[in-house]
């Protein structure tokens, strides 16, 4: 195998509806993983839910259910599974999650979705109109406040989840054309391939993961 690198998500691992996918883009690279939500049951994770004014996660079980939670919860969790890779070897860290995240403490790189997506569409999306998918209408407000910032001409969020009926996503992908998007931004690292095909297939325009622009940065940096 090649390196060891750490996959954190803010769920549970494995990720068997993440990894499998990105591996193939990433070369030679042995990934290692651990979740923030890793040893907790379901009651206990569901006291975690985000209340007013907290910023919103959703992330996915081992048991294939989806959860929001508020990110605050899970800072010091996730710390302490960088800490745990780091420390059995791991030569870098991508987090498995397109939120926006404090600085975490890391002695080898920590690649975060959400930071190589954003310069990845400042880069390709100068003027255009941005249409973004993200999974919880909780979570439009901030996620079209981060990508106003991104220097497109106008942005508008729909809401639906990777891990729900994905007759929803169609749905949003259909109003954002209607909106007349240019550029869409699946934000959610649970959205795959094949949606992201039907997507564009819906749409006419690009559709942009954060999973394959991250795996494609690990195999960068990595492979």
């Amino acid at each position: 195998m090649g390196k060891k690198i750490g996959a954190v998500t803010i769920g549970q691992s494995p990720r068997t509806d993440v990894v499998p996918e990105i591996l193939q883009l990433m070369g030679n690279i042995e990934l290692v993983e651990g979740g923030a939500l890793d040893g907790l049951t379901y009651e206990e994770i569901t006291a975690l839910a985000p209340t007013a004014g907290d910023y919103v996660l959703v992330t996915r079980l081992s048991d294939g259910r989806a959860v929001k939670i508020a990110e605050k919860y899970i800072l010091e969790r996730l710390q302490a599974q960088i800490d745990r890779l780091v420390k059995e070897g791991a030569a870098g860290i991508v987090m498995l999650c397109s939120g926006e995240f404090p600085a975490f403490s890391c002695p080898k790189p920590l690649l975060y979705p959400q930071l190589l997506l954003t310069n990845f569409i400042q880069a390709v999306a100068g003027g255009k109109k941005l249409g973004i998918i993200t999974p919880d209408a909780d979570q439009v407000p901030q996620v079209t406040k981060r990508w106003a910032a991104a220097g497109v001409a106008a942005v508008q969020a729909r809401p639906a989840s990777p891990y729900a009926a994905e007759a929803k996503i169609w749905q949003a992908a259909d109003a954002l054309k209607d909106w007349g998007a240019e550029l869409i931004v699946m934000d959610c690292i649970g959205f795959n391939q094949s949606m992201r095909n039907e997507v564009t297939r819906i749409t006419g325009v690009p559709a942009v993961l954060p999973r394959t622009v991250a795996a494609r940065a690990v195999a960068e940096l990595f492979a």
